[in-house]
């Protein structure tokens, strides 16, 4: 087979790809460049420039969009890279039982994020929702979690971790047990202790799992919307309306033209701030 046949024959690996890239990646998100720029329906469009994006940017609960959404990515990726990291240690740890904890750690992740949102709905019910109840029990009054906007994105964050803190755990626990056991057995030899253990070795050495789960954590929560809509809908008033939502109600509207150019700005605002997060990060990384 000559060079150019080979050189022909790679390319038919990659079209399929392409194709697919293609029609469900690259051709919606032009489109939705071009359509945030227009007043459109299912059967006609007009062109009105930036007007949707001044009338976005006009919108009361736009400033409160983007507040929650920062606070709800940074504390929901913070959360999962402290607890998430001190499982995977553990469950590295000479225990008993360390596959069936870290099945119980990962199940959440596979429970579908609109049924973790309605069930833990009604868990944090401030009357009847058996959070509150079990506080009663030892003499504590519970607050209302959901119904209080002072505490109300607080919680959901809280449920977002407990359902995607094993997927970190996961990552974690793949990166320290990349690294090799001569480096820990140098540091027992040398009179090392737990604690100088994970600060000299395991947390440098797993700075790759780190920077996967940071980046993953931080985007996800700046897309998520699926959890804040079943838990509390963006109530109460706008305290947990993320960018994602207020997009969403743009939509239910009727107002597509001006919820496409709100998919244009949160596109945009992922990309400005996860992008040179990756670059810092990846610059740091320590190669084993």
């Amino acid at each position: 087979m000559s060079n150019v046949n080979k050189h022909m024959y790679s390319y038919f690996f990659i079209i399929p790809a392409a194709i697919i890239y293609t029609v469900f990646f690259l051709a919606p998100t032009v489109m939705s460049f071009f359509f945030s720029l227009t007043r459109w329906t299912l059967i006609d469009w007009e062109f009105i420039g930036l007007e949707n994006f001044k009338q976005f940017f006009s919108e009361p609960s736009l400033m409160i969009g983007f507040k929650n959404t920062l606070f709800y990515a940074f504390s929901t990726m913070s959360l999962k890279v402290i607890i998430g990291l001190l499982l995977a240690v553990f469950l590295c740890s000479k225990i008993r039982n360390k596959n069936l904890l870290r099945s119980v750690v990962f199940f959440p992740a596979l429970l579908s994020t609109i049924a973790v949102g309605v069930v833990f709905n009604a868990m944090m019910n401030p009357t009847i929702g058996i959070i509150n109840k079990g506080l009663a029990l030892i003499g504590i009054t519970g607050p209302d979690w959901l119904g209080d906007a002072n505490i109300a994105l607080f919680s959901v964050v809280l449920v977002d971790v407990w359902k995607g803190v094993g997927i970190a755990t996961v990552i974690f626990i793949a990166g320290i047990m990349a690294i090799p056991a001569e480096y820990y057995e140098a540091h027992k030899i040398d009179g090392g202790n737990s604690f100088q253990e994970f600060l000299h070795i395991t947390l440098p050495l797993s700075r790759p799992a780190l920077n996967t789960v940071i980046i993953l954590a931080l985007i996800g929560g700046m897309r998520t919307f699926d959890l804040v809509w079943a838990m509390t809908g963006g109530g109460p008033g706008f305290s947990t309306d993320l960018l994602a939502s207020i997009i969403y109600k743009q939509y239910a509207g009727g107002f597509y033209g001006l919820a496409t150019a709100g998919n244009v700005l949160l596109f945009l605002f992922v990309g400005l701030i996860a992008f040179p997060i990756f670059k810092l990060l990846n610059r740091k990384e320590v190669d084993l």
